[in-house]
């Protein structure tokens, strides 16, 4: 970006809620159910039904505002936003307006430098989700209208965010709140979490806003990441070339990487909001609001700094771990039986994440169980199995979720430390490699590797380790000596 701009950005997130059934009616939010069959009259805006609000979504987004320092409204209420769109049957969806129920929170985010930024929160409101057209089936538009009703969160940041990287790493550390809370599972390619971004630029120093765009249809971070990226650019070259920006919703095509002209927005759009008649205010009191901070969970930067203090892991390690609350609570069950924290940390992080990332699954999807884990690091720590032999038996118990102390038993891998018996081994590995004897009695120490290596191969990897080296040591030493 050009040094003598600065981008003002400011995010709208659509999150849609975990609840079984739907904000004002008993259909279900299920994903991918036949077209138009999660539908009733009231989600239909048939003529003379009256919506019942699902107490749910609202605790749901008392819980997100407790999570983000919001001022939670003791009284809040719903309003009509009224446009024409072939997928919204009622001709006006139902949200908040004037009285949203939670303002004023921050969210705060920590930069590659260390520093850390507050991005300031306008407002947290719940609002009803409209229908789906589908213009990819032919010539014609087909509508599914399973998604209206469907509850959503809408996220309104202030204008604080001031590159493509932090909008990023906001967006990074909303999907985290949300999914520790469990209020959302933050997947943008089923569309349960949706961003708009409002972007402008200015010169240095400026305080006044310049006119911004609406930029829509990006379905990962990484792409909202792109796409801010190509239109402050695509701003600064207007402006450069003396040309004047104008208000105007952009569609972002990750095909071509660039953004393309949806509708101008040179006029106000007028939704004509009026509270809706047909629903009560809604109260949060301070006792409602005392009982839902009650399913507060721990918060990521909370449990990250405990993971460095009660279990002594490195910022990095903490980071991974606490990166997700279903990984965090992995790595606390595996605790459970081992008290390797470190250890317990490497094999989360390596061997775990990698089936995880390779098979493209869940924690909660994931074949052996944390019971289990902890039992292998657990038996490596007694001297029972090497780690070598752990890591051959770990692909076992990918399949089974085996217990380990069993396929040891099975397949008799349990670990030799019998002196006599490694110093039988040792006994058989220096007599056949004469050669490399004579190379450690000249003085060359790195060859105890190649000894090493050899013995335990003689011993099937069973050899326990330590063992060897210290037997080992103490018998080519006693050749130096002669």
């Amino acid at each position: 970006m050009d040094q003598k701009y600065e981008a003002v950005i400011g995010l709208e997130v659509h999150a849609q809620l975990l609840t079984e059934t739907k904000i004002f009616c008993g259909c279900s939010t299920k994903f991918d159910a036949p077209p138009n069959t999660n539908v009733c009259p009231v989600c239909l805006g048939h003529p003379g039904v009256l919506p019942v609000m699902n107490k749910k979504v609202i605790e749901f987004t008392v819980l997100m505002g407790l999570a983000t320092d919001c001022e939670i409204k003791e009284r809040s209420i719903f309003a009509r936003k009224n446009y024409f769109y072939p997928d919204l049957p009622k001709g006006y969806q139902i949200s908040q307006f004037e009285e949203p129920i939670c303002e004023h929170g921050r969210i705060i985010i920590e930069l590659k430098d260390g520093s850390k930024r507050n991005i300031g929160l306008t407002r947290i409101h719940m609002e009803e989700d409209a229908g789906k057209s589908i213009h990819d089936q032919g010539f014609d538009t087909l509508i599914d209208v399973n998604r209206c009703g469907t509850p959503l969160m809408e996220i309104v940041s202030d204008p604080d965010i001031r590159s493509a990287e932090e909008a990023y790493l906001y967006l990074t550390k909303l999907k985290q709140i949300v999914t520790y809370l469990g209020i959302c599972d933050g997947n943008m390619e089923e569309g349960s979490l949706r961003c708009d971004a409002n972007i402008s630029i200015r010169l240095k120093g400026e305080t006044k806003l310049g006119t911004k765009t609406e930029v829509k249809n990006m379905n990962s971070f990484r792409n909202v990441q792109k796409a801010i990226e190509f239109e402050i650019e695509r701003q600064i070259d207007i402006l450069e070339e003396g040309g004047r920006i104008v208000q105007e919703t952009l569609l972002w095509n990750a095909d071509q990487n660039k953004v393309l002209p949806m509708r101008s927005k040179e006029e106000a759009h007028d939704y004509r909001y009026f509270p809706d008649p047909d629903l009560m205010p809604v109260i949060v009191d301070q006792k409602w609001k005392a009982e839902i901070s009650k399913m507060m969970p721990e918060l990521p930067e909370k449990r990250r700094d405990r993971f460095i203090e009660q279990y002594s892991l490195p910022r990095y390690d903490a980071d991974i771990l606490t990166s997700s609350r279903d990984l965090a609570d992995y790595y606390e069950k595996v605790l459970m039986v081992t008290d390797d924290y470190k250890s317990a940390s490497n094999w989360v992080m390596t061997d775990v994440l990698k089936i995880i990332n390779d098979r493209k699954i869940t924690v909660a999807q994931f074949p052996v169980s944390a019971e289990n884990l902890g039992k292998l690091i657990k038996m490596i720590n007694e001297n029972i199995i090497s780690g070598k032999i752990a890591k051959e038996i770990f692909p076992e118990m990918l399949k089974t979720n085996q217990d380990p102390n069993e396929i040891v038993k099975e397949k008799n891998l349990i670990q030799i430390t019998n002196t006599s018996e490694i110093e039988k081994a040792i006994d058989k590995i220096l007599s056949a490699n004469p050669k490399q004897v004579e190379e450690f009695l000249s003085g060359k120490d790195k060859v105890l590797g190649f000894f090493v290596g050899q013995i335990m191969k003689e011993t099937k990897g069973k050899a326990n380790p330590g063992i060897v080296n210290e037997l080992l040591k103490s018998k080519l030493e006693s050749k130096r000596e002669q």
